[in-house]
């Protein structure tokens, strides 16, 4: 059957790239899968698309299918986050959600559900404040819509439940080991009570649940090791946005001489 040359489709563009002296390359997250694009003509001051097709933007576009891109003939902006185009640390977390992103999704692979998911992050990292436990939120939801989500219950060593006392993370095993099995895996990180108890909220929870959840700095910091850390086994290669959002924490805590997230104790 004859496929139509010309669709409609909603998306997100995820990453650009300049192409000729005028043109860009965009890959776009659409509810049926990713896509790469070209936007002919956008670079140019009287481009109608400009406006409309700037990075995690999302729109209505109209699309002419290619022999190796296809083309976006029109587009329509939907939601355009000022909020990340205002502040370098809520671009950099958008960034990063949008490098796991495209690493995860398949091409012209539908998944409605993350594409929700992408379109709720960008909200919560345009306007909410803890924007580190937004984003643990966000990594494990995609974890699971990617099929690799880690067994947080149930020890991957010998099958038992897991009990509140010492137990382990392994990458390579994709979830909890216990206190025994943990001991025998070198490669498995030992995990605080506080830090399983979060990464258990977070994987359960609904997002209004977790919008009322405080941690502490450290136990902040042992939930994002141990995510990123498998995050980057399932990738098999370094996460490069991850390192730029870290080293830009950093460097804002050191300007401000103060935090610049939220990490009041409650858990």
């Amino acid at each position: 059957m004859r496929q139509e040359r010309l669709y409609r489709t909603e998306g997100i563009v995820l990453r650009e790239m300049d192409y000729g002296e005028a043109d860009r390359i965009l890959t776009i997250l659409t509810p049926t899968g990713r896509i790469s694009a070209l936007a002919k003509g956008i670079r140019r001051a009287t481009s109608r698309k400009a406006g409309h097709l700037g990075l995690f933007v999302r729109a209505n576009l109209l699309m002419a299918r290619g022999r190796n891109l296809d083309i976006v003939t029109q587009a329509e902006s939907l939601e355009e986050f000022e909020g990340l185009h205002q502040d370098l640390l809520r671009f950099t977390y958008a960034c990063y959600a949008a490098e796991l992103v495209d690493c995860l999704a398949q091409e012209e692979e539908g998944s409605a559900e993350l594409y929700r998911l992408l379109l709720d992050g960008l909200r919560c990292f345009s306007t909410e404040s803890d924007l580190r436990l937004w984003m643990r939120y966000f990594e494990l939801r995609l974890l699971r819509y990617a099929g690799f989500q880690p067994e947080l219950f149930t020890c991957l060593g010998c099958g038992q439940e897991i009990r509140p006392q010492r137990n382990y993370f392994s990458a390579v095993e994709g979830g909890f080991l216990c206190a025994r099995c943990g001991e025998r895996a070198p490669t498995a990180r030992q995990v605080s009570l506080n830090a399983q108890k979060v990464l258990r909220f977070l994987q359960t929870r609904d997002a209004e649940a977790v919008g009322r959840l405080r941690l502490t700095e450290s136990t902040h910091a042992e939930v994002e090791a141990i995510l990123q850390g498998y995050l980057e086994y399932v990738l098999e290669r370094e996460v490069r946005s991850a390192a730029f959002l870290r080293r830009l924490r950093a460097e804002l805590r050191a300007g401000k001489g103060q935090q610049v997230e939220n990490d009041e104790p409650n858990l």
